[in-house]
């Protein structure tokens, strides 16, 4: 059995920019950071920043441009995809990814109610998104450092 799973949680560092392919399907690309901190044998804090790309088609990616802008905090859950293609000097170049296959917007819904949370599945985009909204009452809000790993 393979599993290809990726589950990534950070803060938008730009707008999102919607793009149309030839074929009118919708794609949005975009890179993220995301820190990693820990203190070392000798109690120095430590940090670690990893960049990502990620792609997301379809109407997760119509949602993630209308919704999305800098600043924003997003969890995305999808599989990792490596492309490849020769680039003009005849170089082969290689890009791995993040496809996107669901998300969920942390900090807010789409009406920019603070608090709650915006859930969106690629695989509900021939019909409406499923959207999840938390009610920010019931639930405490929960800190990246308070995620165990």
């Amino acid at each position: 059995m393979d599993l290809n799973k990726v589950q990534i949680i950070w803060r938008t560092t730009s707008d999102i920019e919607l793009k149309t392919t030839p074929s009118g399907q919708s794609v949005t690309s975009f890179s993220v950071a995301t820190n990693r901190n820990w203190t070392d044998g000798s109690g120095i804090k430590q940090e670690q920043v990893e960049y990502h790309n990620v792609v997301l088609w379809g109407k997760l990616a119509e949602i993630a441009g209308q919704y999305l802008g800098k600043g924003r905090r997003i969890y995305v859950e999808g599989r990792l995809q490596t492309r490849n293609w020769e680039a003009q000097d005849g170089t082969k170049r290689y890009k791995t990814e993040i496809v996107g296959e669901n998300m969920i917007m942390l900090d807010g819904n789409a009406s920019g109610e603070s608090g709650g949370a915006s859930s969106y599945n690629q695989e509900a985009s021939n019909t409406t998104p499923a959207v999840k909204k938390t009610n920010p009452k019931q639930e405490e809000e929960i800190s990246i450092e308070d995620i165990p790993f």
